[in-house]
């Protein structure tokens, strides 16, 4: 038996997006890069590490708002486009910087990057990504997860136990119908946990969760081992604490790896730096400059007086560095377990879009770090959440508290001054779904049509990326129109629902637009008698 064990936890989510009245828009990008820049290089990792017959264990949980995205046939049409272009733009680099080396070098780099996802994403994906995350899930490496339906941030649905479970039931059946199969666990939104909550949870057949490290170290009691073993609620349901340690090292661009010199610097990018005529037809429709992913500096230092970036030194870094990981496990492994009466576990949860699209070598470091864990240590062996309930089924019963992984610790991102409008219209809009399900218990085809696209909006209304996107002053504009779009749209479809009428072609319009979740029955809204 290993002295510990390591449990790496990939959070992967997106909003959703997705605008068929517009042949372009800005927003939808998120996803294309997402897929370019993350998941498909972490995709071609885990394969290539399966192929080589390295052993190893990840849990990802992949939202249902972007297990949607990924599975849309207009979205995949699209980001093929979004391919092309690029590939273009690349080749067009090529001949711009032949007398450049450096940047020639790079151009290269990118063009062979983009003509390799084009090949993996149209012939051996088949445009549906959903199938190699199966297979992999298939192979025993990964650990799929699922996410409340549309990452809702549940603290704050405190008193609507129907809207905090449709959110967990709905988020249970999307991962179900993607992959034939039901969840072991669940990450909980912005890792947003309250009391109580554990009891919807088990109800769907959830075994464990992620919460932040204080939402376990200052439960009640105390925990005997900290965060380095999970505990139970009454509920039954485990809820395992983030470790500090090796998420600092990670995550911050101050102190963690990403922030090293000889890596990619993710803000200096031609769709900035070149000239605007020649990145014309390589922007968005309304002609804004924005990210197009091909960036040719390191990030030299502090001032903005930048080098060109070299991929050998930078995987160099990536290696050292996990190497460096590895060798801070080890010895924190080490003194847990001579203090501890059972091996520590070391719950390390990431966003999953920190690899490759923030910290370009990011999926680098990750092949690298599970390639050492396996050929150059004996400490620890990497493991899931499910792995290690399974080894040890026996922990202290504990009542976390409520918390949360956000700047604070508790609800301050996602309920301030920018954004606690919003939840008086939240909170109505629950009571009347609850009041139109327990009303219309067998409502007529028509009539469900209508109640199903109001659970629909009042879901997407729900999503904390609007709160959050308010307190950060990023797309702020994009989020008002979504959430008064979604409240409007409910008020909408719940008027019609009682009068039993709405213009067909409005109705299917709506449908079309906000067509996610096609399996969902309003009922989940009902009352429980």
């Amino acid at each position: 038996m290993p002295q510990g064990y390591l449990a790496l936890i990939l959070h992967t989510h997106l909003p959703f997006i997705r605008h068929p009245e517009h042949h372009d828009f800005l927003e939808e990008r998120w996803l294309f890069e997402a897929i370019t820049e993350t998941y498909l290089p972490l995709l071609e990792r885990f394969q290539r590490l399966l192929n080589d017959h390295v052993p190893y264990r990840v849990t990802m949980s992949l939202t249902p708002t972007l297990l949607a995205m990924l599975a849309d046939p207009l979205l995949q049409t699209r980001y093929e486009r979004h391919l092309e272009q690029l590939i273009e733009l690349a080749e067009k680099e090529i001949w711009r910087t032949r007398w450049e080396p450096p940047f020639h070098r790079l151009a290269l780099l990118y063009h062979h990057r983009f003509v390799t996802a084009r090949q993996l994403y149209v012939e051996t994906y088949r445009r549906n990504l959903l199938t190699p995350f199966r297979e992999l899930m298939d192979a025993g490496v990964l650990e799929g997860i699922t996410c409340a339906a549309t990452h809702g941030y549940l603290p704050l649905m405190d008193g609507q136990r129907q809207a905090v479970r449709a959110q967990i039931a709905v988020g249970v059946s999307a991962f179900e119908h993607a992959f034939g199969r039901r969840p072991a666990g669940i990450w909980l939104p912005e890792c947003g946990y309250h009391p109580d909550h554990d009891w919807v949870l088990k109800e769907f057949g959830l075994r464990y969760c992620l919460v932040d490290a204080h939402g376990v170290l200052f439960g009640s009691p105390r925990p005997k081992y900290g965060v380095y073993a999970p505990v139970f609620c009454k509920s039954g349901v485990a809820a395992f604490g983030r470790d500090l340690e090796s998420s600092k090292s990670v995550w911050s661009a101050e102190e963690g790896y990403p922030g090293d010199y000889e890596y990619r610097e993710f803000y200096r990018d031609i769709g900035y730096d070149l000239d605007y005529e020649y990145m014309r037809p390589y922007l968005n429709g309304d002609g804004i400059r924005l990210n197009t992913g091909i960036k040719y500096y390191r990030i030299t230092g502090q001032t903005n007086d930048k080098q060109p970036y070299d991929p050998d030194r930078a995987l160099e870094k990536a290696s050292a560095h996990a190497a460096n990981f590895m060798f801070n496990r080890e010895k924190q492994i080490e003194y847990l377990r001579s203090v501890m009466d059972r091996p520590p576990v070391i719950i390390s949860p990431y966003d999953t879009e920190l690899f490759g699209h923030w910290w370009f070598e990011g999926p680098d470091w990750l092949e690298l770090l599970i390639r050492k864990a396996h050929f150059d240590q004996q400490v620890f062996t990497l493991a899931t959440p499910s792995d290690y309930l399974r080894e040890f089924p026996r922990n202290q019963v504990v009542q976390p508290t409520m918390s949360s992984w956000g700047n604070g610790g508790y609800n301050d991102v996602w309920l301030c001054g920018a954004n606690d409008w919003i939840y008086r219209h939240l909170h109505k809009m629950s009571e009347q779904m609850t009041q139109l399900a327990d009303e219309y218990p067998q409502a007529d085809a028509y009539r469900t049509r209508l109640l199903n696209q109001c659970a629909r909006e009042l879901l997407l209304a729900q999503s904390s990326d609007w709160a959050f996107i308010l307190k950060t002053q990023t797309h702020t504009a994009y989020a008002y129109r979504r959430i008064h779009r979604h409240l409007a749209r409910f008020r909408a479809l719940h008027d019609a629902a009682r009068r039993g009428a709405m213009e067909h072609g409005q109705l299917t319009a709506i449908e079309h637009q906000d067509n996610l979740f096609p399996f969902l029955d309003y009922r989940v809204y009902a009352s429980r008698r």
